[in-house]
């Protein structure tokens, strides 16, 4: 197996040991022939690159120059493989803070490879289950492997899932070209954001690594904020203790400093995502025939998960909440298209300031009041 960049199974995580554990228990993909993989993979490159120019076209949002990172068409292992090298990037500075403070001596270092093979192992289990289920990503933080090229300047790569397409066509039962173009088009508004928007990467791994930098690097200190918040979110909180309700794993193990960046976080999370779905129907009624049936289906499919584990893994990750991303952001992109137009809306991508806020995403007149005020004679 492919080592992932380097020495990837030194320091706190074990990384290629998640990389072997999530491959040894993500589920088969669905059964298609050989001639047939091929033929979908061709086609969701085919797509990819007309849904480049109805993402264009519609937004009004970057040139076929500013499309400097590479499509990848991947199976699960590789979506494993591309999400393992892209989270070692982005957690190195906390990873290594924390291994400065455990220390160096030798009873340290026997600890640490235990304790980092634990943790390649748990980080592979969260890995195999969301394998099955991803369609579609930009990988923003994408260092570039021998395997996995990546853009210049930092990073990033669109990643197309084709077994999972396939999965998801099939039990929805709707018409497979149109979906696999409808998803490409989801997936392309991502890629369009962050190429047509220099500073967007730079601004979230900034908010990003301050929010780890906030984070308690003493390991047992995490671990016991871990196990409460793992309590909690089963029902095991000492009776009497409020106020952890209805919140995730990611929500919970936060610092007030973090709850600050988290709220940006979510804002701008909101507003990515709202974006993609919102450009998605708007470009799909032309180009995708089946698209009110398509949407409906994977509404309905969104909305209720597969299963009891299902539900509780997405309540521990916080999936649930991206799920309300989704639905909130668009409703704000809706609301200031239909009142300034899309060259309006497009305002928000200037700069870090004219972003909206948690409160603006659920109040855009608020967000259209600040960025649109109109200067004092």
């Amino acid at each position: 197996m492919t080592s992932i960049g380097g020495a990837a199974s030194s320091g706190m995580v074990d990384w290629n040991l998640a990389v072997a554990t999530a491959t040894r228990l993500m589920r088969p993909g669905p059964d298609v022939s050989r001639d047939e993989a091929r033929a979908v993979v061709a086609e969701l490159r085919r797509h990819a690159r007309s849904a480049e120019e109805h993402v264009r076209g519609f937004t009004n949002l970057g040139t076929p120059e500013t499309h400097d990172t590479p499509l990848l068409v991947v199976d699960r292992p590789g979506w494993v493989k591309a999400n393992v090298a892209g989270f070692r990037e982005l957690l190195k500075p906390l990873l290594d803070k924390m291994q400065e403070r455990r220390g160096t001596g030798p009873g340290n270092m026997v600890m640490g490879a235990v304790g980092g093979k634990v943790t390649g192992v748990e980080l592979g289990m969260l890995l195999s289950f969301l394998a099955s289920r991803v369609l579609g990503q930009y990988e923003t933080f994408a260092p570039a492997t021998r395997d996995l090229p990546a853009g210049g300047n930092g990073g990033g790569r669109l990643l197309l899932v084709a077994p999972n397409i396939v999965h998801v066509e099939r039990e929805l039962d709707v018409e497979p070209h149109d979906f696999r173009l409808w998803v490409t088009l989801h997936e392309e508004t991502h890629r369009t954001q962050f190429t047509a928007v220099p500073w967007l990467r730079d601004h979230l791994e900034g908010e990003i690594q301050a929010f780890l930098a906030e984070t308690d690097v003493d390991p047992m200190t995490v671990l016991e904020r871990v196990r409460e918040a793992a309590q909690s979110l089963v029902g095991g909180r000492p009776e009497g203790e409020e106020g952890d309700e209805g919140r995730s794993l990611v929500e919970i193990v936060q610092t007030p400093a973090q709850r600050e960046i988290l709220g940006r976080l979510t804002a701008v999370m909101s507003l990515l995502e709202g974006h993609a779905d919102y450009v998605m129907d708007g470009v799909g009624p032309e180009v995708v025939p089946s698209v009110a049936e398509i949407r409906e289906k994977f509404q309905q499919r969104r909305a209720k998960g597969a299963s009891r584990l299902d539900m509780a893994l997405r309540k521990l990750l916080g999936l649930d909440a991206k799920l309300r991303q989704y639905r909130d952001g668009e409703s704000f992109v809706r609301a200031v298209v239909d009142e300034v137009g899309m060259e309006g809306f497009n305002r928000v991508w200037t700069s870090p300031n004219t972003l909206p806020t948690k409160a603006e995403i659920g109040k855009p007149a608020d967000w259209i009041a600040r960025v649109h005020r109109k200067p004092e004679a």
